[in-house]
């Protein structure tokens, strides 16, 4: 039916319906999350996961940091068959003063009936003439050790290498346990490797030398530090040799 105004009835509009609020549907606060997405829950999920991650990784390497300054502060001679010096830089046969302090203490650990015999080890930079084992001899040798107690082995520029050719040359002999001589910091990641090489191992750390000063301390930990978690991680070398010096 159309007005005189030309106009739709106003009876023939659609009507719209009124809005029942209390027909809608109840969403709780846990369902909103769930729709959502997985987004959220997951992304919550990988933020536990990750938190705790870096904790135990924290708790981890701090309890490796402690270990090494325990280790580095005790004395561990005992009688053994062999004492072995793990070396560091030398310049044309002349030992750094970090290598001396080193050499220096494996001698009066053999004056002190630690040992018959005195193993210096560790290889060369490119283009030396000679190796650390070879510079670590002499200088015991000048310091008026008999040559019959000194064994050199000239291999390898990092602790893991030089102590693999040490074993060998140890089981050639017969020898079995060791007393280690480096520096404090160095004691511990030193222990662990002779350890799994199947030796009977002690420390005895330097008590003089350059490794002690204090603003080399906490550098040489944190050094250390990352180098036992890579060897016991993956049991192999962390390319870090046996100084920060």
């Amino acid at each position: 039916m159309i007005d005189t105004a030309g106009n739709p009835d106003r009876h023939d509009a659609p009507r719209s319906r009124p809005h029942r609020w209390w027909l809608a549907p109840v969403v709780s606060g846990a369902d909103r999350a769930w729709r959502r997405g997985p987004d959220v829950r997951v992304l919550r999920v990988l933020g536990r996961y990750l938190a705790g991650t870096l904790l135990v990784a924290a708790l981890v390497t701090g309890g490796i940091a402690v270990r090494i300054i325990q280790v580095g502060h005790q004395d561990q001679r005992q009688v053994s068959d062999a004492i072995v010096v793990l070396g560091a830089a030398q310049y044309d046969g002349r030992p750094s003063a970090v290598y001396a302090a080193r050499l220096d203490h494996a001698r009066q650990l053999y004056r002190d009936g630690v040992a018959a015999h005195v193993l210096t080890i560790g290889g060369g930079q490119p283009g030396d003439r000679v190796t650390e084992g070879a510079a670590g001899r002499d200088y015991l040798l000048a310091a008026g050790l008999p040559p019959a107690a000194l064994l050199a082995v000239g291999t390898g520029n990092d602790t893991l290498v030089s102590l693999r050719a040490a074993e060998v040359l140890l089981a050639q002999h017969g020898w079995r346990s060791v007393t280690l001589v480096t520096d404090p910091w160095h004691a511990e990641r030193s222990r662990l490797i002779a350890a799994d090489l199947g030796l009977s191992v002690r420390v005895s750390s330097v008590t003089t030398g350059p490794a002690l000063d204090p603003g080399v301390e906490g550098r040489y930990v944190q050094r250390e530090t990352l180098g036992t978690l890579f060897y016991l991680l993956t049991g192999g070398s962390s390319g870090a040799g046996s100084a920060v010096l």
